[in-house]
């Protein structure tokens, strides 16, 4: 309510402001017009300049009212010959000054939306001005040279401006050719090197990889200069280091836990036949011990053969005890730094089938205890197998879910809108050697889930709210967590 008074009295001020202003303008046009009375009969002329100032500062109403009063005063101070000769010069002088009028309107308006694009483009140039100044970029001339460095390429090349002016660009970007972006004939784009990257290099003589992007520029003699846009990539090339060196350690885990998986599997599947033939030769050296002197040569063999399998036993036991997982530290993780850390090789695994894994982790509260390296393994058998699950689909999504379920948990999920997990394999998939994947080792899950175990947490399957399946576990957020 009072913008809406504020807005009224606004307006009313400049209404009566506009009426003001016109009685002021006639009044001295028409002191003007008697200044010149000695010099003989002006008629109307004197009376235009009014209506031109009030038009220029005030509003159509302000300036219908100068016209009345000019040609009120007209009428009342020159005599006329006919009431058709007065109607005639007052129709004429209202016509040729409101016409007069809608010039100087149009003007106004013209100077508004000048001012207007005016502001527009000082904002627009100051947001260029302020990206170009975290942005290298270099002006070459049409021969090559170093026309302009600005700050930020300057800091890349570790130069001025004054010592890179003039020099030819290929001596700071080796292999660089001019010629090639004339030839190309295209107003701008991407400059690709031979090995992929661009190498720029420092008056020290180190070098570090770049990007380049070029765009023509119009000169001020008329010619054109080339805009070389520049993009330091050694951050990048680091973080694909990074992520490379993080996936060969994941591997590695990856077959370690593997082999730990097969030899727990084959000391299973071998203890039991092991024992039997232990169990048979020593019936043997009963019966043997039977026949008296005859048999102690073959007792002695059997008890040798069977001094064999047990010790066969004790070597495949010692291996499962050397490669089972047994995380004897928990340290503090963020769970959500170990799956971001997990992007690169996330973005890979689902770009090799088609799936985008979108990350939906909680950062507060996500303090958790964890053995980095193994969760993250988890991490990837249970992505992997959520995009293998999904790349038939044919909106295939997979979304990663970390969430605090209480004081003490915090809960990771692996979701797909997969076709999901029959109910007759829900208790067989944990089992080693178990796998509904051609060509797959069914060690995937079991190791995963000795890890979860091992982190004091169980792994559950369960129906995605997506419609597929749901791997979800929980990870302790209190010390003293009982390892496994």
């Amino acid at each position: 309510m009072e913008s809406t008074l504020s807005l009224a009295a606004a307006v009313s001020r400049r209404r009566w402001s506009g009426i003001l202003l016109a009685i002021v303008a006639v009044g001295g046009a028409v002191g003007f017009r008697s200044l010149l009375e000695g010099l003989g009969q002006f008629y109307y002329l004197p009376m235009v300049p009014a209506v031109v100032v009030t038009a220029m500062l005030a509003r159509r109403t302000a300036t219908a009212l100068a016209v009345a009063l000019s040609i009120t005063v007209n009428l009342i101070l020159v005599p006329r010959e006919s009431l058709s000769d007065a109607l005639t010069n007052a129709l004429l002088f209202a016509g040729v000054t409101w016409l007069l009028a809608e010039i100087c309107w149009g003007l106004r308006a013209l100077h508004g939306r000048t001012g207007e694009l005016s502001r527009q483009l000082a904002a627009k140039d100051a947001m260029l001005n302020t990206a170009l100044a975290s942005v290298p970029v270099v002006t070459l001339e049409r021969s090559g040279e170093v026309r302009h460095l600005n700050p930020a390429a300057a800091a890349l090349f570790d130069m001025t401006e004054k010592t890179a002016r003039g020099r030819p660009f290929a001596e700071l970007a080796p292999g660089f050719d001019v010629a090639t972006i004339l030839a190309t004939g295209a107003p701008g784009g991407a400059l690709e090197a031979k090995d992929g990257h661009w190498t720029g290099l420092r008056p020290d003589g180190g070098g570090f990889p770049l990007s380049i992007q070029y765009g023509l520029a119009p000169g001020p003699s008329g010619g054109e200069h080339i805009a070389l846009c520049l993009t330091d990539l050694t951050r990048w090339h680091a973080a694909d280091a990074q992520a490379r060196e993080l996936h060969a350690q994941l591997n590695k885990v990856w077959r370690l836990n593997s082999l730990g998986e097969m030899a727990a599997t084959l000391a299973h599947e071998l203890n039991q036949p092991l024992s039997a033939a232990a169990t048979y030769l020593h019936a043997s050296q009963v019966d043997m011990e039977k026949a008296g002197a005859l048999g102690d040569s073959a007792r002695r063999t059997v008890e040798l053969a069977k001094g064999q399998l047990l010790r066969a036993g004790k070597i495949i036991r010692r291996m499962r005890e050397l490669l089972s997982l047994d995380v004897r530290h928990l340290d503090m993780e963020r769970a959500s730094s170990m799956v971001e850390d997990l992007g690169p090789i996330l973005a890979m695994i689902g770009a090799s089938k088609g799936v985008a894994i979108r990350l939906d982790v909680q950062t507060e509260n996500d303090r958790v205890q964890a053995e980095r390296i193994q969760f993250q393994q988890a991490m990837v058998n249970l992505a992997r197998n959520a995009v293998d699950a999904v790349s038939g689909q044919a909106a295939p999504e997979v979304v990663i879910v970390g969430r605090p379920v209480s004081d003490s948990h915090y809960r990771i999920s692996v979701e797909d809108n997969g076709p999901g997990i029959a109910d007759d394999q829900v208790d067989r998939i944990f089992q080693p050697m178990t796998t509904t994947k051609s060509g797959g080792m069914g060690l995937g899950l079991s190791v995963t889930r000795t890890i979860v175990e091992s982190h004091g947490g169980r792994l559950q399957v369960s129906r995605s709210a997506l419609g597929g399946a749901a791997f979800s576990f929980n990870l302790n957020r209190e010390a003293g967590v009982e390892n496994a």
